[in-house]
């Protein structure tokens, strides 16, 4: 039975989203405040986590951050207030998987949270430690080096770097890349992964310019060598 942690402090939103989960056949914890939301991700292995912003004590963009920083990789979709789109911007920037706006159906959230699952299980990681070049990279630290010195990833940046790592060799398509690494299915923001992949080439290549491990192949993707 899939276990699903839902964060909310809105007592009848909680009730509703209980139900729901229950009623697909979930096993359901609900947490009222951000910190006992945080204890509840880290301590158990919930499969699914639906986290709202605004909480009580700690707010879910911190909850959210500690459990990446924690190096779980459990779904999270972020729930939101209309209007609050900067909180959006920097769920997703923390790694949430997905977000929903309030009001929703529970419809649409169950759909989101089927997609966001199956892409995570989909993507089972093989590779914990990785050294090519003179950069080490530590995906369950999230921690990264150039000879020897720290390098700044950001977490959407390791997850970019993983998969293409696991798939070393391979062609991997950019709408393959939105579809596992940022979520997004049918929607053409390429120019989304063109400029991640500069910026992580900037910061892990000698030569940006001239990239040795991340190379394009024209008109059909990436291609890690390494």
């Amino acid at each position: 039975m899939p276990r699903v942690l839902v964060v909310e402090d809105d007592e009848s939103m909680a009730i509703a989203l209980r139900d729901g989960f229950e009623y697909e056949g979930f096993s359901v914890t609900v947490a009222r405040d951000g910190e006992a939301g945080l204890e509840l991700a880290t301590s158990g292995t919930p499969n699914l986590i639906i986290l709202d912003v605004m909480l009580p004590k700690m707010n879910g963009l911190d909850v959210c951050r500690k459990i990446r920083t924690e190096g779980l990789a459990v779904p999270i979709i972020m729930l939101t207030a209309r209007g609050q789109e900067i909180d959006k911007v920097l769920g997703l920037k923390l790694g949430a998987d997905d977000y929903v706006t309030k009001p929703f159906s529970f419809l649409e959230l169950m759909a989101r949270a089927e997609a966001v699952m199956r892409r995570n299980n989909g993507h089972v990681p093989q590779v914990e430690r990785y050294e090519f070049g003179d950069v080490s990279v530590d995906f369950g630290r999230f921690e990264a080096t150039k000879k020897g010195r720290p390098v700044e990833l950001s977490h959407r940046e390791f997850k970019l770097l993983q998969f293409l790592i696991e798939h070393r060799g391979e062609v991997v398509a950019r709408e393959q890349l939105l579809d596992v690494v940022w979520g997004y299915e049918n929607i053409p923001f390429t120019r989304t992964v063109d400029m991640h992949v500069a910026k992580l080439r900037k910061k892990i290549e000698d030569r940006p310019t001239d990239p040795r491990f991340i190379v394009t192949v024209h008109r059909a993707g990436y291609k890690f060598r390494g």
